[in-house]
């Protein structure tokens, strides 16, 4: 899987070159990363885990982490624990071949910016909130039968011009109105 970056829908035309280079590998990854956080009935992580990333879901909150490049697993912490990301939504891509940069950019415009707003109570133009998003790699899209675009909400360091900074959070961001 793929992680791309946070603001760069206001960036029209240079999008992609703001796109961070963390991947998942391959349905192998199952294997090969972490397992699969314990959850509550509701789905809730409830105990920190290291996951395979296929396994992420909606409602995960991961903590801070420098990790850049391919990557088949994550860590989970209960959203009531400091972290920095959230999986507020995820949809799925048509079949076919795996779309380019800028379908998937305009798909994740068309999805993740009104789930945005759903879950924060926020226009994510109106936020000071922010968020990137995970998407599908050829290999996982050709391996794994991967089609799932997952949207990740954070609060950026507002002392860092480049948004790139975020800041831990306890607790989940939904309805955060800001």
């Amino acid at each position: 899987m793929k992680m791309r970056t946070k603001r760069s829908l206001a960036l029209a035309g240079s999008a992609m070159a703001l796109s961070l280079a963390l991947t998942g590998c391959s349905a192998l990854s199952g294997i090969l990363g972490g397992g699969d956080a314990q959850r509550d009935d509701d789905g809730n992580v409830t105990e920190g885990a290291n996951i395979d990333v296929f396994s992420l879901k909606v409602g995960d909150c991961m903590p801070a982490t420098d990790t850049t490049g391919e990557i088949t697993d994550l860590d989970v912490v209960p959203c009531s624990e400091p972290h920095t990301d959230e999986v507020f939504y995820e949809f799925e891509l048509e079949d076919g071949d795996l779309p380019s940069d800028d379908e998937i950019m305009a798909a994740v415009e068309a999805e993740c910016v009104p789930a945005f707003a759903d879950f924060v109570g926020v226009e994510w133009a109106d936020s000071t909130l922010d968020f990137w998003w995970i998407t599908p790699t050829e290999e996982t899209w050709t391996q794994a039968n991967d089609r799932i675009v997952q949207c990740v909400i954070y609060k950026p360091d507002p002392e860092d011009s480049t948004g790139q900074t975020q800041l831990e959070v306890t607790g989940s961001l939904k309805d955060a109105a800001v």
